[in-house]
Protein backbone atom coordinates (compact mmCIF):
# COMPACT_ATOMS: atom_id res chain seq x y z
CA UNK A 1 0.00 0.00 0.00
CA UNK A 2 0.70 3.60 -0.69
CA UNK A 3 2.07 5.86 1.74
CA UNK A 4 0.30 8.83 3.72
CA UNK A 5 3.01 10.59 1.63
CA UNK A 6 2.83 9.04 -1.55
CA UNK A 7 -1.14 9.72 -1.58
CA UNK A 8 -0.65 13.67 -1.13
CA UNK A 9 1.78 13.37 -3.93
CA UNK A 10 -0.43 11.59 -6.15
CA UNK A 11 -3.64 13.75 -5.34
CA UNK A 12 -1.91 16.84 -6.24
CA UNK A 13 -0.42 15.59 -9.75
CA UNK A 14 -4.32 14.37 -10.38
CA UNK A 15 -5.39 17.90 -9.46
CA UNK A 16 -2.85 19.62 -11.51
CA UNK A 17 -3.46 17.29 -14.70
CA UNK A 18 -7.65 17.82 -14.07
CA UNK A 19 -6.50 21.85 -13.91
CA UNK A 20 -4.27 21.12 -17.23
CA UNK A 21 -7.41 19.20 -19.25
CA UNK A 22 -9.53 22.32 -17.98
CA UNK A 23 -7.32 24.65 -19.29
CA UNK A 24 -6.85 23.32 -23.03
CA UNK A 25 -9.88 24.50 -25.29
CA UNK A 26 -11.38 21.60 -27.74
CA UNK A 27 -12.27 24.26 -30.14
CA UNK A 28 -11.45 24.35 -33.54
CA UNK A 29 -9.24 26.59 -35.76
CA UNK A 30 -12.65 28.85 -36.39
CA UNK A 31 -13.70 28.76 -32.57
CA UNK A 32 -13.64 32.66 -31.61
CA UNK A 33 -13.45 31.86 -27.68
CA UNK A 34 -11.13 33.35 -25.20
CA UNK A 35 -8.68 30.72 -25.14
CA UNK A 36 -6.92 31.57 -28.43
CA UNK A 37 -7.39 35.29 -27.61
CA UNK A 38 -4.79 34.94 -23.70
CA UNK A 39 -1.57 36.08 -23.52
CA UNK A 40 1.21 34.34 -22.87
CA UNK A 41 3.33 35.30 -19.57
CA UNK A 42 6.25 35.56 -22.01
CA UNK A 43 3.91 38.10 -24.00
CA UNK A 44 2.76 40.44 -21.21
CA UNK A 45 6.47 40.82 -20.09
CA UNK A 46 7.59 41.91 -23.84
CA UNK A 47 4.79 44.31 -23.73
CA UNK A 48 5.73 46.05 -20.61
CA UNK A 49 9.34 46.03 -21.07
CA UNK A 50 8.02 47.20 -24.18
CA UNK A 51 6.06 50.24 -22.41
CA UNK A 52 9.11 50.92 -19.54
CA UNK A 53 11.48 51.54 -22.80
CA UNK A 54 9.35 54.18 -23.99
CA UNK A 55 9.08 55.60 -21.02
CA UNK A 56 12.38 55.50 -20.16
CA UNK A 57 12.84 57.27 -23.26
CA UNK A 58 10.47 59.81 -22.58
CA UNK A 59 11.96 60.77 -19.40
CA UNK A 60 15.22 60.76 -20.47
CA UNK A 61 14.16 63.47 -23.26
CA UNK A 62 12.37 65.58 -20.66
CA UNK A 63 15.67 65.23 -18.34
CA UNK A 64 17.46 66.86 -21.54
CA UNK A 65 14.84 69.51 -22.25
CA UNK A 66 14.77 70.40 -18.89
CA UNK A 67 18.70 70.32 -18.63
CA UNK A 68 18.95 72.64 -22.11
CA UNK A 69 16.50 74.96 -20.63
CA UNK A 70 18.32 75.32 -17.06
CA UNK A 71 20.93 76.00 -18.82
CA UNK A 72 19.58 78.57 -21.38
CA UNK A 73 18.18 80.16 -17.83
CA UNK A 74 21.50 80.33 -16.47
CA UNK A 75 23.29 82.10 -19.12
CA UNK A 76 20.01 84.68 -19.78
CA UNK A 77 20.77 85.55 -16.15
CA UNK A 78 24.65 85.56 -16.19
CA UNK A 79 23.69 88.04 -19.20
CA UNK A 80 21.06 90.20 -17.42
CA UNK A 81 23.85 90.74 -14.73
CA UNK A 82 26.38 91.95 -16.88
CA UNK A 83 24.01 94.19 -18.52
CA UNK A 84 22.84 95.65 -14.95
CA UNK A 85 26.85 95.84 -14.02
CA UNK A 86 27.51 97.52 -17.34
CA UNK A 87 24.30 100.15 -16.65
CA UNK A 88 25.09 100.86 -13.09
CA UNK A 89 28.87 101.66 -13.56
CA UNK A 90 28.09 104.30 -17.28
CA UNK A 91 24.21 105.04 -16.08
CA UNK A 92 25.64 108.69 -15.07
CA UNK A 93 28.18 109.03 -18.28
CA UNK A 94 25.39 110.92 -19.84
CA UNK A 95 24.56 113.57 -16.89
CA UNK A 96 28.67 113.77 -16.35
CA UNK A 97 29.48 114.44 -20.21
CA UNK A 98 26.60 117.27 -19.66
CA UNK A 99 28.76 118.44 -16.92
CA UNK A 100 31.91 118.66 -18.25
CA UNK A 101 30.83 121.76 -20.38
CA UNK A 102 30.12 123.48 -17.74
CA UNK A 103 33.35 122.68 -15.84
CA UNK A 104 34.76 123.52 -18.82
CA UNK A 105 33.14 126.85 -18.25
CA UNK A 106 33.90 127.80 -14.99
CA UNK A 107 37.73 126.82 -15.73
CA UNK A 108 37.43 129.56 -18.51
CA UNK A 109 35.66 132.11 -16.51
CA UNK A 110 38.13 131.33 -13.45
CA UNK A 111 41.28 131.67 -15.35
CA UNK A 112 40.43 134.77 -17.35
CA UNK A 113 39.44 136.51 -14.36
CA UNK A 114 42.48 135.86 -12.85
CA UNK A 115 44.71 137.77 -16.16
CA UNK A 116 41.88 140.76 -16.12
CA UNK A 117 41.27 140.74 -12.92
CA UNK A 118 37.83 141.63 -13.98
CA UNK A 119 35.62 140.03 -10.76
CA UNK A 120 32.72 141.57 -12.70
CA UNK A 121 32.98 138.97 -15.89
CA UNK A 122 33.49 136.34 -13.28
CA UNK A 123 30.77 136.94 -11.71
CA UNK A 124 28.97 137.11 -14.88
CA UNK A 125 30.34 134.01 -16.37
CA UNK A 126 29.50 132.27 -12.97
CA UNK A 127 25.89 133.25 -13.43
CA UNK A 128 26.07 132.06 -17.39
CA UNK A 129 27.37 128.67 -15.77
CA UNK A 130 24.86 128.29 -12.80
CA UNK A 131 21.93 128.73 -15.90
CA UNK A 132 23.56 125.87 -17.57
CA UNK A 133 23.79 123.54 -14.83
CA UNK A 134 20.41 124.27 -13.89
CA UNK A 135 19.34 123.33 -17.53
CA UNK A 136 21.13 120.22 -17.47
CA UNK A 137 19.27 119.22 -14.19
CA UNK A 138 16.08 120.08 -15.61
CA UNK A 139 16.60 118.19 -18.38
CA UNK A 140 17.26 115.36 -16.29
CA UNK A 141 14.27 115.62 -14.26
CA UNK A 142 15.74 117.24 -11.16
CA UNK A 143 13.78 119.96 -9.60
CA UNK A 144 14.31 121.94 -6.65
CA UNK A 145 11.89 121.51 -3.57
CA UNK A 146 9.58 124.59 -2.77
CA UNK A 147 11.11 125.35 1.09
CA UNK A 148 8.12 128.20 2.28
CA UNK A 149 5.15 127.65 4.39
CA UNK A 150 4.19 124.24 5.72
CA UNK A 151 6.91 121.88 7.09
CA UNK A 152 6.82 118.64 5.24
CA UNK A 153 9.04 115.95 6.04
CA UNK A 154 8.58 114.46 3.30
CA UNK A 155 10.74 117.06 1.46
CA UNK A 156 12.31 118.76 4.64
CA UNK A 157 15.08 117.92 7.29
CA UNK A 158 14.38 120.47 10.02
CA UNK A 159 18.02 120.53 11.21
CA UNK A 160 16.54 123.64 14.13
CA UNK A 161 13.86 124.73 15.63
CA UNK A 162 13.17 128.26 16.56
CA UNK A 163 10.07 129.88 18.73
CA UNK A 164 9.32 132.37 15.76
CA UNK A 165 6.45 135.37 16.74
CA UNK A 166 6.39 135.84 12.79
CA UNK A 167 5.49 132.10 11.88
CA UNK A 168 3.35 129.81 12.61
CA UNK A 169 3.97 126.83 13.91
CA UNK A 170 5.76 123.87 11.87
CA UNK A 171 6.32 126.34 9.39
CA UNK A 172 9.64 126.96 8.02
CA UNK A 173 11.58 130.16 8.96
CA UNK A 174 14.30 129.29 6.78
CA UNK A 175 15.76 127.17 3.85
CA UNK A 176 19.30 125.92 5.19
CA UNK A 177 20.58 123.74 1.83
CA UNK A 178 18.39 123.15 -1.29
CA UNK A 179 16.75 120.10 -1.73
CA UNK A 180 15.78 118.53 -4.91
CA UNK A 181 13.25 115.48 -6.23
CA UNK A 182 13.95 113.49 -9.57
CA UNK A 183 11.46 112.80 -11.48
CA UNK A 184 8.92 112.87 -8.64
CA UNK A 185 11.59 111.24 -6.20
CA UNK A 186 12.86 112.86 -3.59
CA UNK A 187 16.96 112.59 -3.55
CA UNK A 188 17.77 114.97 -1.30
CA UNK A 189 15.13 116.69 1.34
CA UNK A 190 15.85 120.47 1.89
CA UNK A 191 17.53 120.95 5.04
CA UNK A 192 15.33 123.69 7.09
CA UNK A 193 14.87 125.47 10.20
CA UNK A 194 11.17 125.43 11.62
CA UNK A 195 9.42 126.93 13.81
CA UNK A 196 8.22 125.37 17.11
CA UNK A 197 5.59 127.10 19.45
CA UNK A 198 6.58 126.46 23.67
Amino acid sequence: MFSKKEKDINEEIKEATEIKEEKKCDCGDDCECSCKHEETQEDIIAKKDEEIGKLKAEVEDWKQSYLRKQAEFQNFTKRKEKEMEELRQFASEKVITKLLSGLDNLERAISASEETKDFDGLVKGVEMILGQLKNIMETEGVEPITSEGQYDPVYHHAVMVEDNPEYEDDHIILELQKGYTMKGKVIRPSMVKVCKKG
